[in-house]
């Protein structure tokens, strides 16, 4: 049994008639978009690199345009449910070649036509599932990356005390250094001074007694010079 005729298809459909372009040209960028939604056709018929893509394009948005307003559907439900290219007419032209001779130049045309239909419910479902369970995930990423902005200021002023504390806790350690040094250097002094007294007290003392040596010798010296002159005075008596 034959299927429904292309021009019985149900949907909204937007024609081009007699497009400067071959219809074969046209048939590979609609293979394409076949059976695919509405804003995803138009994604690939905006990154396509042919010049078909462009025109097809535009004749896309005509046919989502005429569903919108005469049909009253929603751009978002509907889909490419048949697109197609039929040939049209051929212009003539002729191009002179060697020896007078002349060769023929056939300008080939087309007729592009498009139709989108809503979606079935289930798939509508099933996207718009998809959608909120998106949105709910993102309101979850926002959310926590909320929270992780506003718990931020707590966790630098944490590190602010930390680093306070620190810097008290060094500062005290090198006060307590200093003193210690300042105390070791001042009982080092006193040492100095008290070794440098009893030096000086000891050299005093060796001093005095050589002195008294001294005054020990000039005396017996004294006593025997007077010995000397008692005995020669009774000599000479």
């Amino acid at each position: 049994m034959p299927g429904v005729k292309t021009n019985e298809r149900e949907g909204t459909r937007a024609v081009l008639r007699n497009c400067r372009m071959s219809a074969y040209k046209s048939r590979q960028v609609l293979d394409l978009i076949r059976g695919k939604d509405v804003d995803l056709a138009a994604d690939i018929l905006a990154n396509g690199d042919r010049e078909a893509a462009t025109v097809i394009g535009k004749l896309l948005a005509s046919a989502v345009a005429n569903a919108v307003h005469n049909d009253g559907l929603d751009a978002e439900d509907l889909f490419v449910s048949a697109c197609y290219a039929d040939e049209g007419s051929t212009l003539k032209r002729w191009r002179p070649r060697a020896r007078g001779r002349a060769t023929r130049i056939r300008k080939r045309t087309c007729h592009i036509t498009i139709i989108v239909s809503r979606l079935p419910d289930e798939r509508i479902a099933r996207r718009r599932a998809k959608a909120s369970a998106a949105s709910s995930q993102r309101s979850r990423r926002v959310a926590s990356s909320r929270r992780t902005t506003e718990d931020a200021p707590t966790v630098s002023e944490e590190t602010t005390t930390d680093e306070t504390t620190t810097s008290t806790v060094d500062e005290v350690s090198e006060a307590a250094t200093s003193e210690a040094t300042t105390s070791e250097a001042t009982t080092t002094e006193a040492s100095t001074v008290e070794a440098s007294d009893t030096v000086a007290e000891g050299g005093t003392d060796a001093e005095g007694t050589d002195a008294e040596g001294t005054d020990a010798e000039s005396t017996d010296a004294d006593a025997g010079a007077d010995d000397t002159n008692g005995d020669s005075a009774e000599e000479k008596g």
